[in-house]
C-alpha cells in the first residue's frame, strides 16, 4: 500500500499546509468561503472520526434498523456541524499562535479573513443547530451531550499544560461512544464504557500521527503534544495505543453479547493499524496526515465487524 505522489510541496517556498482551498469549498461565494475553512469543511475526516464512535455505540446496542438508522443520521449531521463548533473553539484559542505555526498560519482567524467576532456569531449559528439535532434524542442523551461541552471547551488548553493533549482529545471526540449507546438504549451499561475507553485509546494514537506535521513548530512556539513527548519512540506508544483499544473493543463486545464472528471481522481493522505502525515516517508530515486519515476507513470497519456481531 503505497502513498500518494501527487503534489508534494516545496516547503521553503510555499510551506506545508492541509488547508484545501479548492475543490467544491473554492466553488462557494467568497463571502462564504472564510467560515467553511474556520469549520474545516474542506477536510471533513475531522467530521468522520467524531462520528465514528457514535456509530459503533449505536451499532451495538440499537434494538432495530429503523431505530438505528434515524440515529445514525442524526449523529452525522451532529457530527459535522459540532467538529465545526470546535473548530471555531480551537481557533479562537490559538489563533495567536496559529499565525506562528507553519501548516495553520493560513486558518482564517490567524491570516486575519475572519475577525474573532465574526467567529464568536458563527459558533452561536452551529450551536443553535446542534442543539435542534440533539433535542431529537432521550433525556439522558441530551444531558450527555450538554456536558460534552465541558471537554470540548477544555481542550484548546491542554495543549499548553500537558504533554497529553492527544489524551484530552480522546476524552472529547470519544463521548460519542457513550451518546451512541444511551441514545439507542436508554441507558449506559458497561460495554458503553469499555467502548469509551477503546475509542480513546484509538484517539490517543492516531492524533500522535497527526501531531507529527507540527512537531518542530509546536515546540519553538511552546506548545506541547504525543509526539514531542516521544519522538523516535513513537512506534512503540502507538503499538501500546492501538493494541490496548483493540482489547477493549473485544471486551465491549463480550459484554454487550456480540457473537463470535466479532472477533474474526475486527481482524482487518487490526491490520490497518498495524499497517498505521510500520509505515509511519515522523519526518513526513504529507506521510503522517494519509496515515492519519486512514483511521476512518478503521472506524468504518469496526462499525462492520460490529454489526457482524450481531447477526
Amino acid at each position: 500500500m503505497d502513498m500518494p505522489r501527487c503534489a508534494v510541496l516545496d516547503r521553503r517556498v510555499q510551506g506545508y499546509t492541509d488547508i484545501r482551498r479548492e475543490g467544491w469549498v473554492g466553488r462557494l461565494p467568497a463571502a462564504w468561503q472564510p467560515y467553511a475553512l474556520l469549520m474545516r469543511a474542506d477536510r471533513p475526516i475531522g467530521a468522520w472520526l467524531l462520528f465514528l464512535p457514535g456509530l459503533w455505540g449505536i451499532a451495538m446496542v440499537a434494538p432495530g434498523w429503523g431505530l438505528g438508522l434515524w440515529l445514525t443520521l442524526l449523529f452525522f449531521l451532529g457530527a459535522f456541524i459540532m467538529r465545526g463548533a470546535g473548530c471555531v473553539v480551537n481557533d479562537l484559542w490559538d489563533r495567536d499562535i496559529d499565525a506562528r505555526v507553519e501548516r495553520t498560519r493560513g486558518r482564517p482567524l490567524a491570516s486575519g479573513a475572519l475577525r474573532p467576532r465574526q467567529a464568536v456569531v458563527f459558533l452561536a449559528v452551529l450551536c443553535a443547530l446542534g442543539l435542534l439535532i440533539l433535542l431529537q434524542l432521550n433525556p439522558l442523551a441530551i444531558l450527555l451531550g450538554v456536558l460534552s461541552l465541558v471537554p470540548v471547551a477544555l481542550y484548546p488548553a491542554a495543549k499548553r499544560v500537558t504533554d497529553y493533549p492527544q489524551l484530552v482529545l480522546g476524552f472529547t471526540f470519544g463521548w460519542g461512544a457513550l451518546m451512541g449507546p444511551v441514545a439507542a438504549s436508554g441507558t449506559l451499561g458497561l460495554a458503553a464504557v469499555a467502548l469509551y475507553a477503546a475509542v480513546i485509546l484509538w484517539i490517543l494514537g492516531y492524533d500522535t500521527i497527526y501531531a507529527h506535521q507540527d512537531r518542530e513548530d509546536d515546540a519553538m512556539v511552546g506548545i506541547r503534544s504525543t509526539a514531542l513527548k516521544f519522538g523516535a519512540r513513537t512506534r512503540p506508544f502507538l503499538a501500546v495505543c492501538y493494541l490496548g483499544a483493540l482489547a477493549l473493543l473485544l471486551l465491549a463486545g463480550w459484554l454487550a453479547g456480540l457473537s463470535f464472528w466479532f472477533v474474526p471481522a475486527l481482524l482487518p481493522a487490526a491490520a490497518l493499524l498495524g499497517f498505521q505502525i510500520i509505515a509511519l515516517d515522523i519526518r513526513d508530515p504529507a506521510r503522517c496526515l494519509w496515515l492519519f486519515k486512514l483511521n476512518r476507513e478503521v472506524g468504518l470497519l469496526v462499525a462492520a465487524a460490529i454489526l457482524l456481531g450481531r447477526l
